[in-house]
């Protein structure tokens, strides 16, 4: 059974290298749908997480563990670019000249 495995310390720090610069990225460009890429990817990665999770066989409950520390630490990388998201967009929206009011309805 194939795991992308977060709680691997080199694939932690990849992932937030590679996080941060696509933020730096849609920070520079101020452009949200840019910094949306990695809110999307760790959405689906809890998704897939999950589901690993919901039909793990009986031979590989040793993994159980290993599957709920990679679903919290999914959290916490939503949790970073959600926000992040936010704070983009309101630079976005600072650009254009807009109202950011899409949360307040």
């Amino acid at each position: 059974m194939f795991i992308l495995d977060l709680t691997n310390p080199l694939t932690l720090i990849l992932v937030i290298i590679a996080t941060a610069l696509v933020i730096f990225l849609g920070r520079k460009i101020k452009s949200s749908a840019i910094t949306l890429i990695p809110l999307i990817f760790f959405l689906v990665l809890l998704v897939i997480h999950i589901v690993q999770v919901l039909t793990l066989d009986i031979e590989y409950a040793h993994l159980s563990s290993l599957l709920y520390k990679c679903i919290a630490i999914d959290f916490i990388f939503i949790l970073i670019t959600f926000f992040t998201y936010r704070w983009v967009d309101k630079l976005e929206a600072k650009k254009y000249d807009r109202k950011m009011d899409w949360l307040r309805k």
